[in-house]
């Protein structure tokens, strides 16, 4: 079982490296917006990229976590275990279906206008 925890611990700081990567990227990018906007190039739909951009890596970086979990509740069932389980799954799919919604309408919006700048 001590291998279990281990992997799970790997796991779990993989996750947290996924989300601070991916809020990272996300920063980045929006600075760059931002910059973009005192010219007067900033668009709201760059702003929405971004937003379905970091969600995504957030979704990644709740995923492992979930598969973290699963391994620790193996290891060492317990009530409180599963609940925090149960909690992060909730999560997860609850910002699962924001996020898809947002990229629904992101597609939508690309169809309707194709020239709109990326």
């Amino acid at each position: 079982m001590y291998f279990l925890e281990i992997i799970s611990v790997i796991i779990s700081i993989i996750s947290v490296c996924v989300v601070i990567y991916g809020t990272a990227i996300a920063f980045g990018h929006f600075l760059v917006n931002e910059l973009n906007r005192a010219r007067g190039l900033y668009t709201i739909h760059k702003l929405r990229v971004l937003r379905a951009d970091l969600g995504t890596y957030l979704l990644l970086g709740l995923e492992l976590l979930i598969a973290s979990d699963v391994l620790k509740t193996i290891v060492e069932p317990g009530l409180n275990e599963l609940m925090i389980l149960g909690g992060i799954v909730i999560l997860r799919t609850v910002l699962s279906f924001f996020l898809d919604r947002e990229i629904r309408l992101l597609e939508q919006e690309a169809r309707q206008f194709p020239k709109m700048p990326h």
